[in-house]
């Protein structure tokens, strides 16, 4: 089995996503594939078989398929006109400080999202919302009004929102609840403490638990080791300096508790693909078109 890792490339910079009109004449199959965004799929015309591990599915005009971060999937279409719209969106950059604790439930640890396929074909309500605000995605991709970038930003939630709110079965909103209030303390400590040095000791003591047993906990619930979600963390506070401030990349780093510069600039390129200079020339200079 040929198995293929796709590289998306983000048209926008302040947008980690990508979505096209994609169209077939021809039977045409595509091979195992995976990549680290999550994909949306809205067909608007024809007939398109999605196979997703050990589950197949056949989609016509109207039908809406999530596939999770790095799921390996293929498709083929058969023969007649087929088009579909492709939303595919680095999930972690759409939850700021006020919707992270959301981010847990879609890690992906126990059910991988393309689970809630059963909502669109349950759900005709929820389908059509979802499918609407794909539509409206590509809409605003393509016109660029002024302010598209928050547009797209508020549709992405949505999505999101209707994904929770429709979980029927409660694989997402419901799986580790108890779990995810125990760890309150620890996600406010690391908001509250950004600009300092934070310890996964300090982390234990808030919640009282062993240090063993609380590095198993937090990956269990949320998919990321602390120490990895520390720095997103860390990293999201920094991309907010380095476009709002008129800071020195030293200082950013001083103020994102990361004073090693070297140590700032790898975990920097590890969630951006570049320099924090890079970085801030790209953005600005994007919003300056």
């Amino acid at each position: 089995m040929h198995i293929f890792k796709e590289k998306i490339e983000y048209e926008n910079p302040l947008l980690s996503i990508k979505v096209w009109l994609a169209e077939r004449n021809s039977s045409f199959p595509i091979n195992w594939h995976h990549h680290p965004e999550c994909e949306l799929m809205l067909i608007q015309q024809g007939k398109l078989e999605v196979e997703v591990g050990s589950e197949l599915y056949t989609l016509q005009a109207g039908d809406v398929i999530v596939l999770g971060s790095s799921q390996l999937h293929r498709d083929r279409s058969f023969g007649e006109r087929l088009e579909y719209i492709v939303l595919q969106f680095d999930l972690q950059t759409f939850f700021d400080q006020s919707t992270i604790p959301y981010l847990q439930y879609f890690n992906e640890t126990k059910v991988p999202l393309s689970a809630m396929n059963y909502i669109f074909r349950d759900n005709e309500k929820a389908r059509r919302g979802v499918a609407d605000c794909i539509r409206e995605i590509y809409e605003e991709s393509l016109r660029k009004a002024s302010g598209y970038e928050l547009a797209v930003n508020l549709l992405i939630k949505r999505i999101l929102l209707i994904l929770i709110r429709s979980d029927t079965l409660g694989l997402l909103a419901d799986q580790d609840r108890v779990e995810r209030i125990r760890l309150k303390p620890v996600l406010d400590y690391v908001e509250d403490n950004i600009s300092e040095r934070i310890t996964v000791e300090e982390a234990c003591r808030l919640i009282n638990m062993s240090y063993y047993y609380f590095v198993k906990f937090f990956k269990k619930t949320m998919g990321l080791s602390f120490t990895e979600y520390v720095n997103f963390r860390k990293i999201k506070r920094a991309e907010q300096l380095l476009l709002t401030r008129d800071l020195s990349i030293s200082e950013v780093g001083d103020q994102t508790g990361m004073p090693n510069m070297a140590h700032f600039y790898k975990m920097f390129k590890r969630f951006n693909h570049c320099s924090p200079k890079e970085f801030q020339r790209k953005m600005l200079g994007w919003n300056r078109r």
